[in-house]
């Protein structure tokens, strides 16, 4: 191959890196697209007179140069460009490439360095072109047409069949359209029929280049991808053990000459690799922006609300909706109607209805008005539900839960085809942990310093997930595992072994914290038959009985004589080191009886106390003669009221996925809804209880499925009439069909059957719920101008200046207006955008009170919200609170 080939091969192929496939359509992250392949155009002439005042035409080591470079850079090329394109081209596939060995290690650098981006299953239209290497301007082109799946449920692990279109050929070349179907009743794809019809229409295909156009377009609905949070260290790290690796399989010696030629190697590489980390850096940048809240809408059982308010509800148009939610729900039949009388809170409404969960998205203009009648606005919450991805949730709300919560319980994928909660559960080893390690770094920000974290887990990632919990935690924070039998049934393995349990990881925020108490059962319960004025006990033995420590050469302290008549006294006694023994000072008196901890064995045993704890405690000790007439004395072993300390070993019933967890469901809602082996409530309560959840505190889950921590939170108050609260996260769209409609019912009726409550014993309770701006979303709303490049920084090089400091990004939402003022409409990116909230969270300060213009703090500042109603010099300082939303960078 020539000179000029290499150098043509190199730029082109870096052009493909940089700037990935033409796209069309129009959003924030296509205009990234757009600019950076402008950018690059610019720019390369610049990057050639770096070139050639390093590298002189027509020499060896230039065409050397180019072909190094290409050698490095390729490692980094994905099946159809860049590694940048969120959408496009196989993504994780560069991912893959950059950082997978042949052993994916699990706690290796390479997680720590990376951003998991999980996202829903993506679907879109999208050309590719394949292109051949050693000839990169040939390109055989394809088009899928998405069209009539890009809409359907997200998150479905369905499988996708091509069928032949046309061949459109009206832009000058041949482009090969093919429709994208779900695959249903036994359809399949045909390649043998595409590949003939396309021929007809004069592209030429093999069933490899087919196949491997199908791959791409799968793998971008596989697009959970990495960010990398470090891109330029990473790369300049990679070129330069390559560089090392290179320099000596040389055999030479290194002159002067050699190095310099060297040294214009890594120097050309490093420019290129700043220009790739701009970009890399943008991408960063608006994944870790705090993301606005949208959609905030209320659930409040009728019993919360005052009689007149009530009165109006039933009279506003919401209320047909709102019934027909209820009778959906199973809640109420055909023919119901409220009619409150005028007095007291939910007064007139039958005590059947108390506990209706009324959601205010039917009822908007009202909503000022309940929030006035349930006072301090957040301190009045039971739950609030976070639809989002939870990396996003968690880094929006870290200001306002801080230290707030008690217990973190979460049931992440378990990287196992046999977890059928329907997450894409492909997260394999390293990328695993990655996506855990992100997000259980945040979530320790949000537990009290005696918060713990419950981790559920089963055999395939457990290794992994202990040394990363010590990692994060550190060893000492470990408090325990516990094995649950969650399936008595069983479970194959491929290893042949049936699985019947799992296990759950309890670790805390600080060392020394307790964890919590179980309830007894009634075996338990029943040992305690004795009563006394401090309480319950039952009689043990006070003589040790196994283990080493139980024998008197191991705790020569505690072999010592009890004097026993009708009561006990210890005599009198001198410690002699010397003989390891104690020296008796008292005599027998009459009718005493001198008894050792010595069994019927003749085997020297120890006391359970030390003498001096026995002396000022022998009310709590009696003696009296066994069996075979030796004398045994025996201790108060008192009940300790707050319960029994959890095993390591749980094996209850109610711990069962699929009889308290699957069919739970399906008696809420008549159907599974989709859910396989969800956890049982039982046994997300008796972890919970383990974790010290009590009274008043905040329980968290983002991991949160079908919403079974929140529904353990309402059992566990339901029985002992707690206030404990709950914050879930849930990305899936089955946030509104299954997690929302569960806590309303839950709320409404303890007991439900085939879809239908059993009672009326409801809840009185309070929700809020809403979702997140997501980082698509982001994308899709920045602007960016593909103008002239400001030069920001003249010390650096015009590979490393921040290409997009001049660009809107968010803040088009900002306007300036020809008379000098300011027009802020941020429903311009998001219509049901949430001010109130958005800056609850940017400040870090839970809401007292809302009204139509203004926010109050529970610390009693008050913020403006309705930017029609603010002065300038008002908006100047709302813009002040809202910028991280609106604009990123440096």
């Amino acid at each position: 191959m020539s000179e000029t080939a290499k150098e043509k091969r190199f730029l082109d192929a870096l052009e493909s890196l940089f700037t990935g496939a033409e796209v069309e359509g129009e959003s924030g992250f296509v205009n990234l697209m757009r600019i950076k392949r402008k950018y690059f155009q610019s720019i390369r002439g610049t990057l050639m007179e770096a070139i050639d005042g390093r590298a002189e035409k027509q020499t060896s080591f230039r065409e050397e140069l180019f072909d190094k470079r290409y050698t490095f850079f390729s490692r980094y090329f994905c099946e159809s460009g860049s590694i940048y394109f969120r959408h496009l081209p196989a993504f994780a596939k560069t991912y893959e490439r950059v950082y997978a060995d042949s052993e994916d290690m699990a706690l290796s650098w390479k997680t720590r360095m990376l951003y998991y981006v999980k996202s829903d299953v993506l679907v879109r239209s999208m050309p590719v072109e394949l292109r051949d290497r050693d000839n990169p301007e040939y390109a055989k082109r394809v088009y899928f047409d998405a069209s009539e799946v890009e809409h359907k449920r997200n998150n479905e692990k369905r499988e996708f069949m091509f069928e032949f279109s046309k061949v459109d050929n009206t832009k000058g070349w041949c482009v090969l359209n093919l429709n994208v179907c779900h695959s249903a009743n036994g359809r399949k794809t045909k390649p043998d029929e595409i590949i003939k019809q396309a021929r007809k229409g004069g592209v030429i295909l093999s069933e490899d280049e087919l196949e491997k156009a199908f791959r791409i377009f799968r793998l971008q609905t596989e697009a959970d991808f990495f960010i990398n949070k470090d891109a330029r260290g990473f790369l300049r790290e990679q070129f330069d053990l390559w560089l090392y690796q290179y320099m000596f399989q040389e055999e030479t010696i290194f002159e002067q000459q050699r190095l310099t030629q060297l040294q214009a190697l890594q120097h050309t590489a490093y420019d290129i690799i700043d220009f790739i980390a701009q970009f890399e850096d943008e991408l960063l940048r608006a994944w870790e922006k705090p993301k606005f809240v949208r959609g905030v809408h209320y659930v409040v059982t009728l019993d919360k609300l005052p009689a007149e308010l009530l009165k109006r509800i039933t009279r506003h148009e919401g209320i047909k909706a709102q019934m027909k939610e209820w009778q959906q729900l199973g809640m109420v039949e055909k023919g119901f109607s409220l009619s409150p009388s005028p007095s007291g809170r939910g007064a007139g409404v039958r005590e059947k209805w108390q506990h209706l969960p009324l959601d205010t998205k039917y009822f908007k203009d009202l909503e000022l008005e309940i929030f006035d009648a349930l006072g301090d606005l957040d301190e009045a919450l039971d739950g609030e539900l976070v639809h989002s991805e939870n990396w996003q949730a968690l880094n929006t709300l870290h200001k306002r839960y801080k230290g707030k919560v008690k217990c973190v319980h979460i049931d992440p994928p378990y990287n196992t085809d046999a977890s059928a909660i329907p997450y894409k559960n492909n997260y394999k080893n390293s990328a695993w942990l990655s996506l855990m390690e992100n997000r259980l770094q945040l979530s320790r920000n949000i537990l009290t310093e005696n918060g713990i974290l419950c981790v559920a887990i089963d055999d395939i990632e457990y290794p992994n997930l202990q040394i990363l919990l010590s990692k994060i935690h550190g060893n000492d924070s470990a408090l325990g595992t516990v094995a649950v039998r969650s399936n008595p049934a069983g479970r194959s393995t491929p290893t042949g072994f049936s699985s019947s349990h799992e296990y759950a990881l309890f670790f805390s925020k600080n060392i020394g914290v307790e964890i919590g108490r179980l309830q007894r059962t009634k075996m338990q319960y029943e040992r305690y038959k004795e009563k006394d004025e401090a309480g319950s006990f039952e009689w043990v033995n006070f003589r040790k009985h196994g283990g080493l420590n139980a024998y008197r050469t191991a705790r020569p302290r505690l072999f010592y004589p009890l004097y026993v008549s009708s009561k006990i006294r210890i005599p009198n006694m001198t410690w002699i080191e010397e003989n390891k023994e104690w020296q008796i000072e008292d005599a027998l008196q009459q009718n005493e009886i001198e008894v050792w901890p010595i069994n019927d064995k003749g085997e020297e045993k120890t006391w359970k106390w030390g003498g001096e704890t026995a002396a000022n405690n022998l009310s709590e000790l009696c003696a009296k003669p066994n069996k075979s007439g030796h004398m045994n004395v025996y201790m108060k072993s008192r009940m300790n009221e707050e319960g029994t300390l959890p095993t390591t070993w749980w094996d209850k019933k109610e711990y069962s996925a699929s009889e308290h967890g699957t069919r739970m469901i399906a008696n809420l809602f008549g159907d599974a809804r989709g859910f396989s082996f969800p956890k049982s409530p039982h046994l997300v309560a008796n972890c919970l209880i383990t974790g010290r959840l009590e009274d008043g505190d905040v329980a968290g889950d983002y991991f949160a499925g079908s919403g079974t921590t929140a529904h353990a939170v309402i059992n566990l108050n339901r029985e002992d009439g707690g206030n404990r609260k709950y914050v879930l996260v849930e990305m899936g769209d089955y946030f509104h069909t299954v997690l929302l409609p569960r806590i309303k019912n839950v709320v409404y009726s303890k007991d439900w059957k085939d879809g239908k409550p059993v009672s009326h014993e409801g809840s009185s309770h309070f929700l809020k719920y809403y979702a997140l701006e997501q980082y698509e979303e982001t994308l899709r709303h920045a602007r960016y101008e593909d103008g002239e490049q400001l030069e920001i920084d003249s010390l650096k090089s015009h590979f490393e200046q921040y290409v997009f400091f001049g660009d809107d990004k968010l803040a088009h939402a900002v306007k300036p207006l020809k008379n000098g003022k300011l027009n802020i409409n941020l429903q311009d990116l998001y219509p049901d955008v949430d001010i109130a909230e958005s800056l609850s969270n940017i400040l870090g300060k839970p809401i007292r009170r809302r009204t139509a213009n203004e926010v109050t703090f529970t610390d009693g500042t008050v913020e403006k919200t309705n930017p029609a109603n603010m002065t300038e010099p008002e908006k100047q300082h709302f813009i002040s609170l809202i910028k991280p939303y609106l604009w990123w960078g440096e």
